[in-house]
């Protein structure tokens, strides 16, 4: 019999499966799909712009008054009116639908990290196990079965725009333009970026709001509300209104917060790259559209099957070693893409950038949540409220210098983010290894009480 903390981990897990099948489908081809005068790629940058606007403010004050359960039911549906938005993409209904995906995306994740670290010490209490050994076996799950969205999303995006008889192949002259060989800003421009037929595009939206409607049904139904009795009682409290309101700027009081930002940005700038510059300007360019979600269901099969090998490994190489393996993965691959001249007849080689990324995305999402959860345990909803926060801070940059910036000068800023990570997230886990983060009692989540024993010791703390 599996545990009520492990079922609820796969509800989640499954709810954010089906929810981001629909979401990541969209994101990857926005830049391909959306092209004209720089839409798609727009509307993404104002999705990160408003999740940090909501990460300032939303998540404390959700979290406190509906507890994580409801506030990822009403982050769902945020995320699924952006698929509304995407039947008639528009100005004026791709902007305001990106708007409210963002003001509900940072209370949705950062309801779904607080809910998982609560449910890991929780079990390791019951266990007599290191709290974080159990909050990283989780976060390995979690994105094991979250990671193979990109998958399925994906896979029905190449399916029904393969159908289109209107595919052209791509003339010699135009696979000059691809790759960083040229500035990439005129890829739309020059014809390689072929809109599907109107109907191909609504059947595929359709089945996009069909997945995130079950999704939110899935965990409306079967995630446990385990904060329920904390929520009514902040209710009552009447605790001031600012306290919560301000929670996450607080927060920056600790220096170790400020030294892990560029490590938090560096996650925005690499998954905006792969979904909306490798895309457009390797993918689309030189294949087509009808390739992109076969190359991204390559990055999702990777990045799943490592994020849960790796949420398993932590515990016995430590989270230093990991994030090595991260920087040293995607440093060759940005080398490799500065020189690389793509083409159609170099198939297996435009699988192998996105299976290589995703291996290394696999590390910076699994071990960076489970770090905020570790560092920062007495203040969860804050915590994942500046990670979401910082993360989309350099979603926001990458996608706003993309219809600016020239491809090779792209590479060298996510080059310079990438070195400074290395130089900053050393300094935190050397100072958490001589001075482990004290333990953290959660036997205060009542819904729980048959899975806490007298006897609690958790460590909140991994090795180096």
């Amino acid at each position: 019999m599996i545990s009520r903390n492990f079922k609820n981990v796969l509800v989640v897990s499954i709810g954010f499966l089906f929810l981001f099948t629909a979401y990541g489908g969209l994101q990857s081809l926005q830049s391909s799909l959306n092209a004209e005068e720089g839409m798609g790629v727009a509307s993404l940058s104002v999705i990160y712009a408003s999740i940090i606007i909501s990460s300032m403010f939303l998540p404390p004050i959700m979290i406190k008054n509906l507890g994580c359960k409801w506030t990822i039911v009403a982050g769902m549906a945020c995320y699924v009116s952006y698929s509304f938005g995407n039947l008639y993409p528009g100005w004026y209904t791709l902007m305001p639908t990106s708007v409210i995906l963002g003001l509900g995306g940072s209370p949705l994740w950062s309801a779904k990290c607080t809910y998982l670290t609560i449910s890991g010490n929780i079990q390791a209490s019951k266990e007599g196990k290191k709290g974080s050994d159990i909050i990283n076996q989780y976060f390995g799950i979690f994105f094991f079965i979250f990671q193979s969205s990109a998958v399925w999303g994906n896979l029905m995006s190449s399916l029904i725009f393969g159908q289109d008889t209107n595919i052209a192949n791509i003339p010699e002259e135009l696979l000059e333009a691809c790759g960083a060989a040229d500035c990439g800003l005129n890829v739309s421009a020059q014809g390689t970026t072929t809109r599907p037929e109107d109907k191909l595009v609504w059947t595929l939206v359709g089945c996009y709001i069909g997945v995130g409607v079950l999704a939110m049904l899935i965990v409306a139904v079967f995630l446990d509300n385990i904060d329920q009795e904390q929520a009514s009682e902040f209710r009552g409290s009447r605790k001031p209104f600012c306290h919560t309101f301000l929670a996450t700027f607080r927060l920056l009081k600790d220096w170790r917060l400020l030294t892990l930002i560029p490590l938090t940005m560096y996650s925005g700038f690499e998954q905006s790259f792969l979904s909306g510059e490798y895309t457009k300007n390797y993918v689309t360019c030189a294949l087509g559209i009808h390739y992109v979600g076969y190359v991204m269901m390559c990055f999702g099969a990777s990045n799943s099957l490592c994020s849960f090998l790796f949420g398993r490994l932590a515990r016995y190489t430590g989270r230093a070693a990991l994030f090595l393996l991260a920087a040293v993965a995607n440093f060759s691959c940005i080398i490799a893409l500065l020189y690389w001249r793509p083409h159609p007849d170099q198939l297996p080689v435009f699988f192998v950038f996105p299976a290589l990324w995703g291996m290394a995305d696999a590390i910076w999402q699994t071990q960076t949540n489970a770090l905020y959860g570790i560092l920062f345990a007495r203040h969860k909803e804050a915590a994942f409220a500046n990670y979401r926060m910082w993360e989309s801070l350099g979603f926001v940059i990458a996608f706003a210098y993309s219809t600016f910036l020239c491809l090779e000068y792209k590479l060298y800023i996510l080059l310079a983010v990438l070195l400074l990570t290395v130089i900053t997230y050393p300094i935190v886990e050397f100072h958490e290894y001589k001075h482990p983060t004290p333990l953290v009692d959660e036997r205060t989540y009542k819904g729980d009480k048959d899975n806490i024993q007298k006897d609690y010791n958790i460590i909140c703390q991994t090795k180096i």
